[in-house]
């Protein structure tokens, strides 16, 4: 028995959260795989066999678990991955990008051949992209069959497959029973109703919900956003899939089973890998806590649990990152609002406080800096907005999902009104940068007690590769609910 092998049984017996998600367990008795977390009898260690992914297990002839369910183990983050190539490529893959171009067009957005993309993609992976993408198709209807009553077309779908027929011949081919016979098997809860269907995303535990609702509640953008309860709820646009969506989703704390709860339109249905892909990042699900932990040391030892708060829509996040600049978050917001009002798609919702969809960049490109300014929002901002909104909509800047970091900086920096902290902050927020430092934040050098910036950005070297989630702690320290959004004059 290697090393690798003995250090996961151990995980195994113990069923460890920690490793949920981190690897999975194909059992050569019975030809299933489960997470580490499962609560059935564990195999002997002699039964085991140990994948770093579930295409990797179903490659090899494993089918899932009915019972621990390998479709809901959170996710990885990218500093979990040996490539950041292979990740972000999986993470566009999750979002549906390869579902509405080829494998070709998914490299080339990477910057890379095909030949490479499957190439760096199999050593980190196990399989090539392809299979990958196939295998989180029949997982996701997987989870359709299971937790939903949808008709097996609208599964088929909403899960990728581009007919019913050969959704029922990959899924019989592959699990040895038909889509109608896995839900038969299956107590489905109560999960599908007028209003939209219910989903359960997993975490590793701690996971520190109330801060993580008070920083998007402190951050709304009103009529898109809006938090009532516990509850966060938002309206979604998606046009990735050739087809144009509109709906919303509420998004609630399930402690009880480490996860937490989304609810999502039926409008959203056929977009539905894309949205809860967004949601995992907008919780930051895929977070590894005791890996954050164990680098920032005393500074996360009283709230083990914060999440670096994401953002569904990463070009709506910098726009509000723009209007936020040296303005408190109560003039933002209300910045915000107006933007809205005025140049967003409005959408009926059974939401009181959700009412529009954010204007995306083709909207908002076509105005002038008159029509911002009739707004209130000062004309340096004004022209930030609109010089955003010509790069994202002429290609030269990405903010999507898995977006290579440093371009996107380069990028952002490049463009007038936006600065290093600006750049930063949409990089920890839109990308998922989990080591983006603000420098130049005002507050941060005092939590530090540094004469400078440089001197702050020096003694956060020791939180490499976990900045971004040490910037969070030190605002929390100071109490970041009434600083400015943005400290800087770029």
């Amino acid at each position: 028995m290697d090393e690798q092998h003995a250090a996961r049984y151990a995980a195994l017996l113990a069923r460890d959260r920690r490793f949920d998600g981190r690897f999975f367990v194909g059992v050569t008795s019975t030809g299933i795989y489960c997470r580490p977390v499962c609560r059935v009898r564990t195999p002997k260690s002699a039964h085991c066999r140990f994948f770093d992914h579930a295409a990797a297990a179903e490659a090899a002839g494993f089918r899932p678990c009915l019972r621990c369910r390998p479709e809901l183990a959170p996710g990885l983050a990218a500093v979990d991955a040996s490539s950041r190539l292979a990740w972000a490529a999986a993470m566009r893959i999750d979002a549906g990008e390869l579902e509405a171009g080829s494998l070709g067009g998914l490299a080339e957005r990477l910057g890379i051949t095909d030949r490479h993309l499957r190439r760096v993609f199999a050593e980190q992976f196990g399989v090539t992209p392809v299979v990958y993408a196939q295998t989180q198709r029949l997982l996701m209807a997987k989870r359709l069959l299971t937790e939903t009553t949808l008709p097996l077309t609208e599964i088929a779908y909403a899960a990728g497959f581009g007919s019913v027929r050969r959704f029922n011949a990959l899924y019989a081919g592959h699990y040895g029973m038909s889509p109608s016979v896995t839900r038969g098997r299956t107590a489905r809860p109560a999960s599908c109703s007028e209003e939209g269907l219910r989903f359960q995303l997993a975490y590793r535990p701690p996971f520190d919900w109330p801060r993580l609702l008070a920083f998007l509640a402190g951050r709304c953008v009103p009529g898109v956003e809006s938090v009532e309860g516990a509850v966060y709820h938002r309206s979604l646009r998606l046009d990735a899939t050739g087809a144009a969506l509109r709906g919303w989703l509420a998004v609630a704390w399930t402690p009880e089973r480490h996860a937490v709860s989304v609810v999502v339109s039926h409008g959203l249905l056929r977009g539905l890998p894309a949205v809860l892909a967004g949601v995992r990042r907008l919780c930051d699900l895929s977070c590894d806590p005791a890996a954050v932990s164990a680098v920032l040391g005393p500074l996360a030892d009283d709230a083990p649990g914060l999440r670096v708060p994401g953002s569904m829509d990463g070009f709506e996040m910098a726009i509000r990152a723009i209007l936020g600049q040296q303005v408190t978050v109560r003039a933002a917001h209300t910045l915000a609002g107006r933007l809205v009002e005025r140049f967003g798609e409005p959408l009926a919702t059974p939401i009181a406080g959700v009412t529009h969809l954010f204007p995306p960049a083709g909207q908002l490109v076509a105005q002038s800096v008159e029509a911002l300014a009739e707004l209130g929002i000062v004309r340096q901002r004004a022209s930030a907005i609109l010089a955003l909104a010509r790069a994202v909509t002429e290609g030269r800047l990405d903010l999507g999902p898995a977006a290579d970091v440093p371009a996107a900086l380069a990028a952002l920096e490049s463009l007038p009104g936006i600065g290093r902290w600006t750049a930063n902050y949409i990089a920890l927020r839109a990308l998922a940068w989990p080591d983006a430092w603000p420098t130049g934040d005002i507050a941060l050098q005092k939590a530090l007690g540094a004469p400078s910036a440089k001197a702050a950005e020096a003694r956060a070297e020791i939180w490499r590769p976990w900045r971004g989630y040490a910037t969070l702690h030190l605002w929390r320290r100071l109490g970041e609910a009434n600083l400015p959004d943005i400290q800087e004059t770029s």
